[in-house]
């Protein structure tokens, strides 16, 4: 004996609510695709915000303002490896980046991809006590485990996004103390 009509009726709703669920997530990804290419191809700081999906724009415009306001005097917000971030300009430091002669010294970078949001810190990487202060501070002050490579910070909701703590550790290094620890890391050592 068939299955009652109502049943039957039941499955077909749910496979099409299913196809239609399927239809917009892939509308949405297509968007946020599309998004995620602008943001990538932006010529500016500016345009790379505009660019960001809106549950994004407002945490990475609160992160883009308190880095701003505590870095030091010196650095240069800038778009470099199709994301917004800060370096030591080529006025301050006219050796610049050894792997891209000519270009401005990297040293923060902001990202919105995919599935996160990057944040990266050069002092991080070159700098083990900082690193240590850091781990401290995340372990202090976050409910979530650290996500984090070698000077790459992971958040991956824009709630968990630690503000405060982000600008503090950019308060610690200077251009000229990040020049230093830079050229350090670039001597051959002593044998």
């Amino acid at each position: 004996m068939g299955k009652p009509a109502s049943t039957k009726r039941s499955k077909a709703s749910a496979r099409g609510a299913a196809k239609k669920a399927s239809k917009a997530a892939a509308r949405g990804s297509a968007s946020a695709s599309a998004a995620f290419k602008a943001q990538r191809g932006a010529a500016s700081p500016d345009a790379y915000y505009a660019a960001l999906p809106e549950e994004r724009r407002s945490v990475m415009q609160a992160l883009r303002k308190a880095i701003a306001r505590a870095l030091p005097r010196g650095f240069k917000e800038t778009i470099g490896y199709g994301m917004p971030g800060w370096v030591v300009p080529l006025t301050t430091y006219p050796a610049g980046y050894h792997c891209a002669p000519g270009t401005p010294l990297p040293f923060l970078g902001l990202a919105s991809q995919k599935g996160h949001i990057s944040f990266y810190h050069m002092g991080l990487y070159a700098d083990p006590a900082l690193l240590k202060w850091f781990r401290g501070e995340c372990a202090a002050r976050l409910t979530k485990q650290l996500d984090m490579g070698k000077s790459c910070v992971r958040f991956k909701r824009p709630e968990d996004v630690p503000i405060d703590l982000i600008a503090d550790l950019c308060r610690r290094m200077t251009p000229v103390q990040w020049i230093a620890l830079y050229e350090s890391k670039l001597r051959p050592s002593a044998t």
